[in-house]
C-alpha cells in the first residue's frame, strides 16, 4: 500500500530559552573577561621620565593605597644608585645621597653614604575632588624627584606604576630641569564604578519591589500578612549591610546616598508603616465567645 496518505510528522522544534541563556551568559562572561583583562593591562603600565644616563639615580615608585576620605596617596619608593653613583650594585651611594621631592610629599628623602638603601613609603597630597562625589570622584597629585649626591646634582630617572585596584592612574610623565615630573590623575577603577552602580540600580529594584508589594496587600486589604511584613522588615536592613559592601567604604552623604541608598530606605519604611496601619484597620474584630448555658 501507499504511504502518501500518511500524515506529516510536524517538525521538532528546538528550546529557543535555553539557548538564548546560554548565549547570555557567555557574552557576559566575555564582557568580563575583557575588563578585568583591561584592568590588569592598566595595573602592569609603567610610566617613566628622566634621564637614562649610565651614572644616574633610579626611583622606582608603586601607588599602593589612596585614601580619598584622607585626601592623601601612599607610595613606596625604592631609590637605586647606579654607575659611579653607586656600591655593591646600587645596595648603598658612594656619598651621601638626598632624593628631593614636590611640595605635595612630606619632606625630602636622605641617605648616609655606604649605608644599605631601603624602601620608604611616602605619603602625597591629592588635589581636586571630593569623595562626596562617590563613585565620579577624581583626584590629582603632582610627583617630582630630583637627586643630589655629594652636594651635586646628579641624574634622575623615575618609573611609576599603580598597585592600588580601587583606583585607576593616567600619568603624564615629562623631564624638567634635570627633574623628573609625574601629573598623576586617579578615578575610581571599572570593577568599582561598575559595582556601584550595580548597587543603585539594585537599591531602586527592591525598593520598587516593596512598593508594589505594599499596593497589593493595601488595594486588596489583605489584613497584616505577617510573611510580607517580615520580608519588608528584612529589606529594610539587609539594604543597610549592602551599601556598606561598597568598595572603598564611602562615608554616608556622598552620591550613592543620594540617587540611591536613602530613597530606597525612605520607600520601604513607608510602605512597611503603610501596610502595617491598613492591615490593622482591615482586620476582621476578634469575635467574643459564646456563652455555653
Amino acid at each position: 500500500m501507499s504511504n502518501s496518505h500518511r500524515p506529516a510528522r510536524p517538525a521538532r522544534r528546538v528550546p529557543l530559552l535555553p539557548g538564548l541563556v546560554l548565549i547570555a551568559i557567555v557574552a557576559a562572561v566575555t564582557v568580563g573577561a575583557w575588563l578585568q583583562f583591561g584592568e590588569r593591562q592598566a595595573l602592569d603600565t609603567v610610566y617613566t621620565a628622566g634621564r637614562a644616563d649610565r651614572d644616574r639615580i633610579d626611583v622606582s615608585a608603586t601607588i599602593q593605597r589612596v585614601d580619598a576620605a584622607g585626601r592623601e596617596m601612599t607610595l613606596r619608593v625604592l631609590v637605586t644608585p647606579r654607575g659611579a653613583l653607586a656600591e655593591a650594585d646600587g645596595v648603598s651611594p658612594t656619598e651621601d645621597l638626598t632624593v628631593q621631592t614636590s611640595t605635595a610629599t612630606r619632606g625630602d628623602l636622605t641617605f648616609k653614604a655606604h649605608q644599605r638603601i631601603a624602601t620608604t613609603d611616602v605619603p602625597v597630597a591629592l588635589t581636586g575632588g571630593s569623595i562626596t562625589d562617590y563613585p565620579f570622584d577624581a583626584y590629582g597629585a603632582d610627583v617630582e624627584f630630583g637627586a643630589v649626591l655629594g652636594g651635586e646634582k646628579v641624574p634622575v630617572r623615575v618609573t611609576l606604576s599603580n598597585n592600588d585596584v580601587l583606583f585607576s592612574a593616567a600619568v603624564d610623565a615629562s623631564t624638567a630641569q634635570g627633574i623628573a615630573v609625574l601629573g598623576v590623575d586617579l578615578a575610581r577603577s571599572n570593577s568599582v564604578f561598575i559595582f556601584a552602580i550595580f548597587m543603585m540600580l539594585a537599591m531602586w529594584a527592591l525598593a520598587v519591589s516593596v512598593l508594589i508589594g505594599g499596593w497589593y496587600l493595601v488595594t486588596r486589604r489583605k489584613g497584616l500578612t505577617w510573611p510580607a511584613l517580615g520580608w519588608m522588615a528584612a529589606t529594610l536592613f539587609a539594604l543597610a549591610a549592602f551599601r556598606n559592601t561598597a568598595p572603598g567604604s564611602p562615608p554616608i552623604g556622598c552620591l550613592l546616598d543620594y540617587i540611591a541608598f536613602l530613597w530606597a530606605e525612605t520607600v520601604i519604611a513607608f510602605c512597611l508603616i503603610t501596610v502595617v496601619i491598613t492591615g490593622i484597620r482591615a482586620e476582621p474584630p476578634a469575635s467574643e465567645p459564646a456563652d455555653t448555658p
